[in-house]
């Protein structure tokens, strides 16, 4: 702790000199141009991946960069309504699902229920995808390995069609309106695989 306390320090003594110009234009408002779902995951830095600035992204972070469909509730609902918040708010037209490697919420859909009696919400939350271990388990795959990295990349997909769900934004994306990605981050290599929805496929992120 107290390392990041002296990080946390230099930085207002140092760190914001950098792009205080920046800081300062932020003070009061902000206009991101991309919503990027990803992982709580310590390991995945959303703005270290894709080298952006405070005030370029729209976070939203939780456990297995889960989207939950759409719905309207009492309960609080913290990712429905930041996306809410997103689009009808902010206006963003471009968003981003961002899965990775290895991750944690995917494979414990794989342990006994009994590992988590200590973590009842975490386990409410990650039955979502229940769905999509029933799909992984249909193909028989016993590797653990090829096992968590086809729930992965289901989980995006799965994010990306509860997307769908939201108001107005299937109508939008097919107007070509909003422009919707969905990403596979390999944390070992750096890579980066972005879903086709045309295609329906993953391939190497690319500028060509």
């Amino acid at each position: 702790m107290e390392s990041l306390l002296e990080r946390a320090v230099n930085f207002m003594e140092e760190g914001f000199l950098e792009h205080r110009d920046l800081f300062e234009s932020l003070s009061n408002t902000q206009n991101p141009k991309v919503l990027f779902v990803s992982c709580a995951d310590s390991r995945v830095d959303p703005n270290l991946i894709t080298k952006s600035l405070p005030g370029d992204l729209f976070t939203i972070r939780n456990i297995a960069n889960i989207v939950p469909a759409y719905r309207v509730s009492d309960e609080f609902l913290a990712t429905t309504s930041a996306i809410e918040y997103a689009l009808s708010v902010l206006n963003i037209k471009t968003i981003i699902v961002c899965g990775h490697s290895n991750c944690g919420g995917c494979k414990a859909l794989y342990e006994d229920d009994s590992k988590f009696s200590s973590s009842p919400n975490f386990k409410s939350w990650i039955k979502i995808m229940q769905p999509i271990k029933n799909k992984v388990i249909a193909f028989g795959t016993k590797d653990p390995a090829k096992r968590g990295w086809l729930t992965e990349r289901l989980n995006v997909i799965n994010s990306i069609q509860n997307l769908l769900t939201y108001p107005n934004v299937e109508d939008e994306y097919n107007a070509g309106e909003l422009e919707i990605y969905g990403w596979h981050y390999i944390i070992e290599t750096g890579e980066i695989f972005s879903y086709d929805l045309k295609k329906g496929s993953f391939e190497l992120l690319s500028t060509k």
